[in-house]
């Protein structure tokens, strides 16, 4: 009876330690894996510029260490030299990542995507200053898709492997034994077959025309990765839109995105554009992108920062309320409406890409879940978008087919049939960016016309102007 009392006071001791040890092993994986910790900005811009919201659960995320270090492993899957600023992120100096880019806790340091990514321009005078960046506006030097495809091809290659890059993060981070156990088993392999994932389920970019820098396909990836939408061979293509200023467009239930898709509360833009983004439905902050809809109600519109002839501007003020105040100015009777695809004349691609299918689909996504999609429609035709801060919108059309404003009140004929997208310094005469020459071919992204998708034609208002009263209101153009 004593031994036996003996043995069992031995298992239950036994049994004690070995519930301890699991709890300490579970303990240490959740809290180097799973663990959350909240990432806040006390500063509204700053929030918007680095917080999260909420692309670091799934998609794109990668470790920080390893997003770190990808680009000295595989620099030859980049546009050019300088890592990851060969892609135009605006990057401020002090900051360990670039603007849209987010780090944040979930065990390890995890690094996802925000909104500034695709709406944050970069600006120069010349060639030989430094950028001015801007926050809200549209990302026209960014490339998406490269960035997208270059953490595609990294994980494709043979090399994303533990020992590479253990490797190259020794240098930088000694990160201790459990973490390098944890890269090495799991969190390496996991971020590999994550991207690949990432890649078969965007593998429908490959038959089609590349996006090019200050441009995305926005619906599209929702269509295809979550709305159940089969894969179609339409072409989505269009310029990365500014967000500042929102209260005038909520305030006159004005229409949102290119083709005026949606006219309801802006909280059904922010969320399905967090969606986009490879946000899961389960895991939206909303709280934090309640934040971001508020601070873009009253984001401030950037003035033109160089010189303006006032007597010329308002001159052109006379034109402009003649000719274009009608659709572009707040008050306007066709301001923030859709006007009809037969009339506008634009490329027609954007506007085919979004179908009654998604519409539906759209509509009834979100009925299990505390929010809601309601005002998503199918129009056939192009949004008439106030004009604000327009100077910095360049390249122009929805699908940024028009270098500067000034190619932009010529007949079609006349406009630039190839240039190039996504060099940042800025052209002050025609207003717009440098499109060519030697250094624009060199930083930027050739748009040809002839490609699907990128017909710079219609949107003729304004063509047959005299040359006095263009220049005039390329001047005014410059103060709104």
């Amino acid at each position: 009876m004593a031994k036996n009392g003996k043995h069992g006071r031995r298992w239950i001791a036994l049994s004690i330690v070995l519930l301890l040890l699991v709890g300490l092993v579970g303990y240490v994986l959740w809290s180097r894996l799973l663990r959350e910790q909240p990432l806040h900005y006390e500063a509204a811009m700053d929030q918007f510029k680095y917080g999260s919201i909420g692309t670091e659960k799934d998609g794109l995320r990668v470790p920080f260490w390893i997003w770190l270090v990808l680009p000295r492993i595989f620099p030859e899957y980049l546009p050019g030299p300088g890592g990851y600023v060969s892609l135009g992120f605006a990057w401020e100096e002090g900051h360990e990542l670039p603007i849209g880019l987010t780090k944040k806790v979930i065990g390890q340091p995890m690094v996802g995507i925000n909104c500034a990514l695709c709406h944050t321009a970069t600006v120069r005078k010349d060639k030989y200053t430094k950028p001015d960046i801007y926050p809200t506006a549209p990302a026209h030097q960014f490339d998406t898709q490269g960035y997208f495809r270059f953490l595609f091809a990294c994980a494709s290659d043979p090399r994303f492997n533990a020992d590479n890059i253990l490797g190259a993060i020794a240098p930088n981070y000694d990160m201790g034994f459990i973490d390098r156990l944890l890269y090495r088993y799991i969190l390496i392999p996991q971020t590999r077959k994550g991207l690949l994932d990432f890649k078969k389920e965007m593998s429908w970019m490959d038959d089609r025309p590349d996006w090019g820098r200050g441009r995305i396909d926005p619906f599209n990836p929702a269509k295809f990765r979550y709305l159940g939408i089969p894969v179609d061979d339409t072409i989505g293509n269009a310029d990365n839109m500014s967000v500042w200023n929102m209260r005038p467009k909520v305030e006159n239930g004005y229409h949102y995105h290119w083709d005026g898709l949606l006219d309801g509360p802006l909280q059904e833009v922010v969320l399905s554009s967090a969606l986009g983004d490879s946000v899961t439905p389960d895991t939206l902050p909303l709280d934090d992108l309640k934040r971001i809809q508020d601070f873009l109600m009253d984001a401030p519109v950037p003035p033109y920062p160089y010189t303006i002839d006032q007597q010329l501007a308002s001159a052109g003020e006379v034109v402009f309320q003649a000719n274009c105040a009608d659709c572009h100015a707040i008050g306007g009777a066709r301001t923030g409406s859709v006007i009809p695809i037969d009339e506008i004349g634009t490329d027609p691609h954007r506007m085919d890409s979004w179908t009654e299918a998604s519409v539906a689909a759209y509509n009834s996504y979100a009925d299990e879940y505390p929010w809601s999609f309601t005002h998503f429609q199918k129009n056939e035709g192009y949004n008439a978008t106030l004009l604000d801060g327009i100077w910095l919108r360049g390249p122009y059309l929805h699908n940024g087919s028009v270098p500067t404003l000034t190619d932009m009140l010529e007949p079609p004929a006349n406009r630039p049939s190839v240039f190039w997208r996504g060099y940042d310094v800025y052209d002050q005469e025609k207003v717009g960016f440098v499109s060519q020459g030697e250094d624009a071919e060199r930083y930027g992204w050739k748009l040809d016309i002839s490609v699907p998708g990128n017909s710079n034609s219609g949107h003729l208002y304004g063509t047959d102007l005299s040359a006095e009263d263009k220049q005039a209101l390329v001047e005014y153009l410059k103060t709104l």
